[in-house]
């Protein structure tokens, strides 16, 4: 084998509102447990641009955002036994974590209590910076990189590495099956995951949205109906049917009335956007007499990544997704600003 590689090249975000460069940046120190790629494709998420204009707090420039990649294997550590030189692979948002809290021992590490690494803006245990997946190479942790099944691409793949899994993971944790009416709040990136996820794991899937400008697309992406929620008659029509709401996105007019009205009996509210704004306060008397659970879902946890793949193989599911060369990244995030992304951006070396 080679020697491993020291730098990679990446695009940089070196501070608030400044634009991207290309340039030379180091990549983490190899150890017993990491995996070094070549990276075919990143997509693009939104997490990457709140980082980008440190919404979410300061970012810790230069970063190097994307974590939602998919590579080839080029150099492993003496202790990793899941992946192998060759192999394709894929990394989601979370590279890292202590392995020791309760949480991590119980099989969900996306909920570490200790030392917990993002693929960018974060830091390894041993102090260095972690970057992410607007490169050509990338280097992290085995135990947050997993193997991409032989049925699907690369280009395929790399997107259910952060919004295929924030969605999969809760859709499958409370129990959508057949017998589910799943509705889903805000078609985009997220939404459109959700519709195909609900759809494939056999569920009465309903669009939701403030306006009808998206429901012949949110028809074909598989929902059996489509719901404008702005109109109240369409709403009533849906009183006591829906068993979950997978909300991926809406807006500051938000009302928890409009839609716990909606729920069967114990039903299950599914926050997985992350808007600037809060919610408002939940009524207890309303909480109370329509008796639906409300929950958040934070990325997914390895196991839930592997089984999503497996389950993505079996069921042909396939995001939809717009090709940019890695050149041309610059160009993908004003366009992803632009809300011009049907459904995933994804960045091709």
């Amino acid at each position: 084998m080679s020697k491993a590689p020291t730098n990679f090249h990446g695009w940089v975000g070196e501070a608030k509102d400044a634009p991207l460069v290309w340039k030379e940046m180091p990549l983490r120190s190899e150890d017993d447990y990491s995996v070094g790629i070549d990276v075919t494709h990143c997509g693009i998420c939104g997490s990457d641009i709140h980082t980008l204009d440190s919404n979410w707090g300061p970012t810790k420039y230069p970063c190097v955002v994307g974590h939602e990649i998919a590579g080839i294997v080029t150099h492993i550590g003496n202790k990793v036994a899941n992946v192998k030189v060759g192999d394709r692979v894929g990394i989601g948002a979370q590279s890292g974590s202590c392995h020791e809290c309760k949480p991590c021992k119980a099989g969900f590490e996306n909920l570490c209590k200790g030392k917990k690494t993002g693929t960018y803006d974060s830091y390894w245990p041993n102090g260095d910076k972690s970057f992410g997946g607007y490169a050509d190479k990338w280097r992290g942790d085995a135990r947050f990189v997993f193997k991409i099944p032989e049925s699907m691409t690369n280009e395929i793949a790399c997107t259910f590495f952060c919004a295929g899994v924030t969605t999969y993971a809760p859709l499958k944790r409370y129990n959508v099956n057949k017998d589910s009416v799943v509705g889903v709040l805000g078609v985009g990136g997220l939404g459109h995951y959700g519709i195909i996820w609900a759809k494939a794991m056999g569920a009465r899937v309903i669009a939701m949205s403030h306006s009808d400008k998206k429901k012949d697309v949110a028809l074909e992406l598989g929902a059996d109906e489509y719901v404008t929620t702005s109109n109240e008659d369409e709403l009533d029509k849906l009183k006591g049917e829906v068993s979950h709401i997978l909300c991926t996105g809406t807006g500051r007019d938000f009302k928890w009335e409009t839609y716990a009205k909606l729920f069967s009996p114990n039903g299950v509210f599914i926050n997985v956007g992350l808007p600037s704004w809060n919610f408002p306060e939940v009524p207890p008397m309303l909480l109370a007499i329509t008796q639906f659970n409300i929950c958040g879902s934070a990325i997914g946890a390895p196991h839930e990544i592997e089984e999503m793949l497996k389950f993505a193989s079996e069921k042909n599911v396939k995001p939809w997704i717009k090709k940019y060369p890695m050149k041309e990244a610059p160009q993908a995030v004003d366009d992803f600003r632009a809300g011009k992304p049907r459904f995933r951006f994804v960045l091709e070396n």
